[in-house]
């Protein structure tokens, strides 16, 4: 899978409302262990990932994540940076992502820094 790829599926995840599509999405891009830390929430595995997912979605309705920018790669590490925003909007969120590679290819960790985000 390329990074490309692999990013797409990763922001597919956060804008899916259906709970079994997004499994299988993480199940598409993340490994059965993966971990996921941001400033505001904190997730290991599948099951908690989409849970968190669908509680972010609650909070912030009406809004998707889109990648902005060029994907950064070296060795196993990725970096991109993300929006979070209504369509046609300026951002009201907006932060980078360190992805940690498995040796499948797929999300092992992933470490997000807020640049900036409301209140919640």
């Amino acid at each position: 899978m390329t990074s490309t790829t692999l990013a797409d599926q990763y922001f597919a995840m956060w804008n899916e409302a259906d709970a079994d599509r997004r499994a299988e999405l993480i199940a598409a891009a993340w490994t059965g262990d993966a971990t996921f830390v941001d400033p505001s929430f904190e997730a290991n595995g599948p099951d908690e990932l989409n849970k968190l997912v669908g509680a972010a979605q609650k909070m912030f309705p009406g809004l998707s994540f889109v990648r902005i920018g060029d994907i950064d790669e070296h060795h196993d590490y990725l970096r991109w940076a993300w929006h979070l925003r209504a369509e046609g909007q300026e951002a009201v969120a907006g932060g980078t992502d360190i992805v940690v590679l498995g040796d499948d290819g797929k999300i092992k960790k992933l470490i997000g820094f807020h640049d900036f985000a409301p209140a919640h």
